[in-house]
């Protein structure tokens, strides 16, 4: 008797640890952030799109490769590459600086303004998780009974009157688990360096040099935040918006439909922006965990992080002409004007293959702990 006690508290003791309890808004968000119910044919989360495993980016290969996410339905194809979710917290609500530049927001063209309001897209996107409506992701919650005492513990017991308020509840939830220090862990060998913990090598530690040179590369001029160079907590992102000239992926409008004609206007789709100075222009990314979150720029057309560099690379030295990836020139940009690289404060030195190849290695050190074994 007392031995199946015994196992039966064994037992008991592993279901709570199966099944913690939902008492904080951040670990209902977890447990949200993987749930595929709340898609339409409970086949996609929000997890799927931005894996845990994978540098919160979609590893899935589709007919496009990684370039874009395929939808719940199995078919649908997005236009834009899913951006990674880590660090995403530190990205400020959507404003205008004193200069009038855009800065900060969630989603590319940053027309969600904070974590909750980009957690609340994906659930009502037709080619994403596809659901009808709140009310249809409500009456989805409400089929788990931990959610609904979970959801009135935390938010009241009135949470569930419309379903707006629990809508709300729910992308709250989300963004709240999306603040955690499973995020953002500042734990790279870049971190390590900086403790003390850790040396870079020769070539990284050229990468860094060249990184935060305003002389030679100007990369600082928008993947730092920080005051100084080296400063602990780097984002490695000034949030701020810009025209890089990337061209169209044509292997995705082929298939996903959209018209031949169609342009990516970027921060100009904003819904409260009409300028047309803003056509073309995307939030600068993090470049935390950038060499294990491939493929790159907003719509996946390089499948390389040396890619990247040689196309900025390329507006200051006449020799590259060609697209590594392609063996043939470089495609001509989706939104032709403004372009940010052939101004003034953008210009810098051309670089040397080995400088090239420096740049990398010290962005592979901007690669969270957790993630380090995806490294290639």
């Amino acid at each position: 008797m007392r031995l199946l006690f015994f196992c039966l508290l064994c037992l008991a003791s592993t279901a709570i640890a199966a099944n913690p309890p939902l008492n904080t808004k951040a670990a209902l968000g977890e447990k949200l952030f993987s749930d595929v119910n709340l898609s339409k044919n409970r086949t996609q989360s929000c997890a799927t799109c931005h894996n845990p495993e994978h540098g919160f980016v979609d590893n899935r290969s589709t007919a496009v490769g990684k370039a874009v996410s395929l939808g719940d339905d199995g078919k649908s194809l997005g236009d834009r590459n899913a951006p990674t979710a880590t660090y995403a917290k530190f990205s400020p609500d959507f404003h205008q600086n004193k200069a009038g530049n855009y800065i900060g927001g969630q989603f590319l063209d940053g027309r969600e303004n904070d974590l909750a309001g980009q957690a609340g897209e994906p659930p009502l996107n037709p080619v994403e998780m596809g659901m009808p409506d709140k009310a249809s992701v409500v009456a989805r919650l409400q089929e788990n009974q931990d959610y609904v005492s979970a959801f009135k513990q935390l938010f009241g017991a009135s949470v569930f009157d419309t379903p707006e308020t629990a809508y709300a509840a729910m992308a709250e939830s989300l963004g709240e688990f999306e603040k955690t220090e499973l995020f953002a862990p500042f734990d790279s060998k870049y971190d390590r360096y900086l403790k003390g913990e850790v040396e870079l090598t020769d070539q990284e530690s050229l990468g860094e040099s060249l990184f935060f040179s305003q002389q030679f590369t100007n990369c600082n001029r928008c993947h730092q935040v920080k005051a100084f160079p080296g400063s602990e907590g780097e984002t490695f992102s000034n949030y701020e918006y810009h025209n890089l000239g990337v061209p169209t992926n044509h292997a995705v409008r082929a298939a996903n439909g959209k018209a031949k004609d169609f342009v990516d206007q970027g921060l100009l789709a904003h819904p409260d922006i009409s300028d047309p100075t803003a056509a073309g222009k995307f939030k600068v990314p993090t470049l935390r965990n950038v060499a294990v979150t491939a493929p790159y720029m907003h719509n996946g057309v390089f499948a390389d992080l040396r890619t990247v560099v040689l196309f900025y690379d390329k507006f200051n030295n006449a020799q590259r002409t060609l697209n590594p990836e392609t063996s043939k020139p470089w495609d001509v940009p989706e939104v032709a004007g403004n372009l940010a690289l052939q101004t003034d404060e953008f210009q810098a030195s051309a670089l040397k293959d080995a400088e090239v190849d420096a740049l990398v290695a010290f962005m592979k050190t901007l690669t969270d702990q957790r993630y380090e074994h995806l490294l290639k």
